[in-house]
Order: structure tokens, then sequence, then C-alpha cells
């Protein structure tokens, strides 16, 4: 058996920000996993939809470890990824520094976790992990999935080699925090303007500000984009809400973060982005309340509801970003 020591295994609201409060606070840093979010350049928008889709999905984040490098890149961290198509070679990468006391970052798909009461395919979750025996491996998960988990080392494997959307290759990670970190505070305006010029400025139109005035124009067909409308719009309303996000899509978290920033910086600027994310994070929780009483009822109104409250929103963020990049 191998047990890293002293782990502060707080399960916060998101996956990726859950395992990098882990990560980090064995190195000694113990930031807000708002501001976690936040230096990572965490908030995007995607409108995404294929053929090959059953239903469309809104996300309200940065790609799978985009986060993680981000924050990273931002905080002059070292960050140490091992990937390989070798099961082995995979399970020797988590090994050796769980041995060498240090804990360690998985990507994986929670369909295959044993914890996991709803068995749906993700292949971006990602989890900390510090420490196995013969049967189990020792994980940090969100507070939802329960915080401080174990699943069997079978099933680990079979998460971890699992191919698909948004899946990596047996993906593992370390952080080593250098002496002379640079301050948190020091890189707030760089992470917030990152983010905002992102958003701005998307390489196409299912993305950032762009992504949710289309959304607002998709989302009152979505009843007759659906087989079975009264199963897929109550799911998609709960992946925004209480999918890992914090609510709101992300816009609590990014709220939040902002509201922390403005206790440290004076800005007019900042406290423009705050107010705007603040009523942001009210609407887009009013959005998916429509979706899923839509679905509930059939009726067709409460997604043309919900397209204007999107039309809106994409204003509100624009603008909120707008502000933001300013800094």
């Amino acid at each position: 058996m191998a047990l890293v020591k002293d782990i502060d295994a707080r399960g916060v609201q998101h996956c990726e920000t859950t395992a990098l409060g882990v990560l980090l606070r064995h190195e000694g840093i113990d930031l807000s996993e708002p501001m976690l979010f936040g230096l990572g350049s965490g908030l995007s928008f995607i409108y995404w939809d294929s053929k090959g889709m059953d239903f469309p999905f809104l996300g309200g984040r940065v790609k799978p470890f985009e986060l993680t490098r981000n924050l990273a890149a931002v905080l002059g961290l070292e960050l140490l990824v091992r990937e390989t198509t070798s099961p082995r070679k995979a399970w020797q990468n988590v090994a050796a520094p769980v041995d060498a006391g240090r804990p360690v970052g998985l990507q994986l798909d929670s369909y295959h976790l044993d914890y996991f009461s709803t068995k749906v395919h993700f292949g971006g979750h990602i989890v900390a992990m510090y420490g196995y025996d013969e049967q189990d491996a020792y994980l940090v998960d969100t507070d939802q999935q329960g915080g401080a988990v174990t699943t069997s080392l079978a099933g680990l494997a079979r998460a971890r080699a699992e191919r698909g959307p948004m899946t990596a290759k047996h993906r593992s990670f370390t952080i080593t925090a250098p002496t002379g970190l640079t301050s948190p505070r020091d890189r707030i305006i760089p992470a917030i303007t990152t983010c905002a010029a992102a958003f701005l400025n998307p390489p196409i139109a299912n993305l950032g500000h762009r992504g949710i005035e289309k959304t607002a124009r998709q989302v009152p067909k979505w009843l007759h984009r659906s087989d079975k409308p009264w199963e897929d719009l109550p799911r998609a309303a709960v992946l925004m809400e209480r999918a890992g996000t914090g609510g709101a899509l992300f816009r609590n978290l990014y709220r939040d973060f902002l509201a922390e920033c403005a206790q440290l910086i004076d800005s007019g600027h900042l406290r423009t982005g705050h107010s705007l994310y603040t009523e942001a994070a009210t609407l887009w929780t009013q959005v998916s309340a429509l979706i899923a009483a839509a679905g509930e009822s059939g009726d067709a109104k409460d997604l043309v509801r919900a397209g204007s409250v999107l039309d809106e929103l994409s204003r509100i963020e624009r603008d909120a970003m707008r502000a933001l990049s300013m800094l």
C-alpha cells in the first residue's frame, strides 16, 4: 500500500479545480476554487452539435486540461505531463509519484469509476490520486461525488484507457511550485485579459459571445431537435446547473473570482465586469429552468423565452469582457 501523507482531500464543485487544489495545497499553495478557475482563464462558451450527436451540448469552460496548462503558465509552476498508449507504462507513471509521496492528477472517463452513480461517458474528467493498495486507488473528486473516494484498480485502468470525445492517452500530471513563486495577485490581470480576448474574438461562431448568440437562435428549435425532449431538455438543464459547473454554466465561479479580485485590485473595469457577471449568472440559471420546463411541458414558449434571455446574455457577457479587457 502507498499513501501520500497530509493530503487535504477537499472536494469542491468542479473536477479540474478540485484536482488542482489537491496538488497545489500539497505544494503549500492554498487558493479558493474561484481563484483557481479564474487564474486558469477557465471561462468560455461552446455550442456543440453534429449529426452524430443525440442532442446539442452547451459548454461553459475551456476544453479539458487547458485550465491546468493556463494556471501553470500564469503562476510559473512546473507542470510535468505524461501520456502513453501502454497501460503498463501508464500505471508506472502514476505509481512512481505516489510512491515518492506526491499526489498525481489523472484525466479519464468517469463512466468507469465505481463511485459514479450516473453512468455517462465523459472523457474529460479529472481527479487527483493520492494512494493505492492491492485492490483500489484512493482519489479526490468533487464534493458532489464524495470528495475522498476509492475506485477499483481495474475500473481506474478502464477509465484511463477509454477512447472517444475529450479523452487523452492515459494522461497523468504532477505540479511542482518553484521557490520564489509568482504571487497569484500579480497574475490576476493577465489571466483576466487573456480570457476576455479569447471570448471576444472566437475563431468560429460556436464559441464565446458569438456562440451564445448562436445558441439563442437554436434553442427555440430544440423540441424538434430531439426524439425524446422530455429526457434531453431536462438533462441539458441539469448539465448546465449541477454537472460540476458550480451553477449557471460556470458563471457563478467566474462571478466569485471577479469579486475576490475586486478585493485586491481597485478598478472600475473590474467592478463593471463583476456586476455584469453577477447579472449573467442569474440569467443562466433562468435559462436552464426554462429549458427544463419546456422538456417537461412540451411547450415551445419556454424555449422562445430562453432564446430571448440568451440574446441578452450574449450582450451582457460581451460588454463584461470588453470592460475586463481594458484592465
